[in-house]
């Protein structure tokens, strides 16, 4: 196949839920990445065929958020725009899909990237209670207001939690911290275990902070300025995270929230494009996709969606993990990585079709991952892309594997190249 060029990426700082983004939407954000990297770039807006973002809770109030997006970046409105959703690989979506249009004739220069506010995910009522609130609108006199108001009950004045609605799979009914919770009772993971990759996981983002700092673009708010992750924590050690109680299974459990991935605000964008388009903007990409696969798998199991979607994309490029020079893995869950580790050594137990694979510690997440940099659910699949890159840019290294379990049963595996 063609490869897909990433020209240039920048990203949002990423802030933790109801911190310093709290104020701001999805198209903010995602608004603020597309412009900085128009400047950045210096390119002419209008030479863009189409614009295509990930984004998993779309803001009611910014249906097909994608297209606000390119319209508040200065995108001339000829221009179309899509929106995709793949959950947690919606930001690798978006670069998948550039290339399938490239591929298809479609356009040669494409702005794609994923944005999420998890802080703007919406309380929400039950339907019945919304009826009864719609009963209460329509009622124009007195006495029919009151009847409504009759009917209510208190459950009806009770929300629903529209962000834990969304990490919650309908199929299997499992939010995603016990999927993670299955994977550490059969993968035999401890919780010292998960604290200490955890732990790491900060670490490495400590010592990586300056080279983080590459990829952002500050946001300007009134009376300060943001620039950098504000997750990051100097003080996380495993005997700290030890302190934390389980999330999910309270009982018997190991899943914490120092063990899993920070809930975030955030958002990427990426200039993409064809060899011809590169050649004509003049600016020496960050590198290529070279292959990609996405497969499913058990919902109840959703965090190796990694194994399956890695084996399939040997089949389609002949590539296996030993010929990465590094290897990005989302940090939904500390389990969830360390079972998808232990899975690739154990290809009977896993059923994937791999010869057995060890990833060494020193390939894994560099710069420390989605525990400590935050995980915008519908910008993270981008942010791997383009945190990879960068180090395959600094190390000069050739190739690059990022990965993501997705919530529902899914995997998604991108081959990158530095050029």
């Amino acid at each position: 196949m063609s490869d897909l060029h990433i020209i240039a990426g920048l990203r949002t700082p990423f802030c933790r839920l109801g911190s310093d983004f709290d104020g701001l939407s999805a198209d903010d954000l995602g608004r603020h990445a597309c412009t900085s990297l128009l400047l950045r770039t210096g390119i002419d807006p209008a030479l863009i065929d189409e614009v295509i973002f990930g984004c998993v809770a779309q803001p009611a109030d910014a249906a097909n958020v994608a297209r606000i997006i390119a319209l508040r970046s200065g995108i001339p409105q000829h221009i179309p725009a899509a929106t995709v959703h793949r959950n947690c690989a919606s930001g690798m979506e978006a670069i998948t899909a550039a290339h399938q249009r490239m591929a298809a004739g479609m356009g040669d220069l494409f702005l794609v990237g994923g944005t999420e506010s998890m802080s703007s995910v919406p309380m929400m009522f039950s339907h019945a209670s919304a009826l009864k609130f719609g009963e209460l609108a329509k009622a124009k006199q007195t006495g029919q207001k009151i009847t409504a108001i009759a009917g209510f009950r208190p459950s009806d004045f009770k929300p629903r939690v529209g962000l834990q609605l969304g990490l919650t799979d309908p199929y299997s009914g499992m939010i995603m911290g016990d999927t993670a919770e299955i994977l550490a009772r059969e993968y035999h993971l401890t919780r010292e275990m998960q604290d200490a990759f955890a732990a790491e996981s900060h670490r490495k983002a400590i010592a990586a902070r300056d080279k983080l700092a590459e990829e952002i673009a500050p946001v300007h708010l009134p009376g300060h300025a943001v620039m950098q992750d504000n997750g990051i924590r100097e003080d996380s050690t495993p005997e700290k995270l030890a302190k934390l109680k389980p999330i999910f299974d309270r009982q018997t459990g190991s899943v914490t929230a120092g063990n899993s991935s920070q809930i975030t605000d955030g958002a990427v964008a990426l200039l993409v494009g064809s060899e011809s388009a590169v050649k004509r903007l003049g600016i020496e990409p960050l590198g290529r996709l070279t292959g990609y696969a996405y497969s499913g798998c058990d919902p109840k199991r959703m965090g190796l969606g990694p194994v399956h979607a890695i084996a399939l994309a040997r089949q389609l490029t002949g590539l296996s993990p030993e010929d990465a020079d590094l290897v990005e893995i989302n940090e939904a869950f500390a389990a969830q990585v360390l079972a998808v580790l232990a899975a690739l050594k154990e290809p009977a137990k896993s059923g994937h079709n791999l010869h057995p694979v060890e990833i060494p510690p020193e390939k894994l997440n560099r710069r420390g991952g989605s525990i400590a940099l935050g995980h915008p659910v519908g910008a993270t699949g981008a942010r791997l892309a383009l945190t990879a890159l960068h180090q395959l840019r600094e190390t000069g290294g050739k190739r690059a594997l990022i990965s993501a379990c997705v919530g529902g049963g899914q995997g998604a595996a991108l081959w990158l190249e530095h050029n």
